[in-house]
């Protein structure tokens, strides 16, 4: 039996990159991210928002998995708002980028700008509000090393 091995050049591409606190993810569209007339269904870019963020936090170095068991409370972000405008649509196999800036940190709060763009061409603008819980769901502080290393990472500092 052999073991499959991704070499880690391949796996930095598959999370993006993070540069001057903008994280970028390349994604593309497949058939099933699209509706009957072949453009990305609405719902559908609510998912690419959550991976762009989701690649941004692993970047970080905060892999949402991890999180759960940072300490005895345990740590996970929940969408607390969202406004999103559709400018254009994406379609089948468009290649897009998903951008995500922080634009801020409180104590159990992150603002998150993020972008969808594909050939140039902005097609989604997005600003989200996310908050940390505990693993009752109960807002909770972000831990201080915790604030720092994603100040840091997001060019806050």
């Amino acid at each position: 039996m052999t073991e499959d091995i991704i070499d880690n050049e391949l796996s930095a591409a598959f999370g993006g990159r993070l540069e001057n606190g903008l994280h970028r993810l390349v994604q593309r569209v497949y058939y099933e991210d699209t509706d009957f007339s072949g453009v990305v269904y609405h719902a559908r870019y609510l998912q690419f928002l959550e991976r762009g963020r989701t690649e941004f936090l692993r970047c970080l170095g905060v892999g949402q998995a991890k999180l759960r068991e940072i300490d005895e409370e345990g740590l996970a972000f929940a969408v607390h708002h969202m406004d999103i405008t559709f400018k254009w649509p994406a379609r089948m196999d468009d290649i897009v980028e998903i951008r995500t800036t922080t634009r801020k940190t409180t104590g159990a709060r992150m603002v998150l700008d993020q972008e969808i763009r594909a050939n140039g061409v902005t097609l989604i603008l997005a600003t989200v509000t996310v908050v940390a819980v505990n693993a009752k769901g109960r807002a909770r502080r972000l831990p201080d090393d915790l604030a720092a290393t994603m100040a840091r990472g997001a060019g806050l500092d």
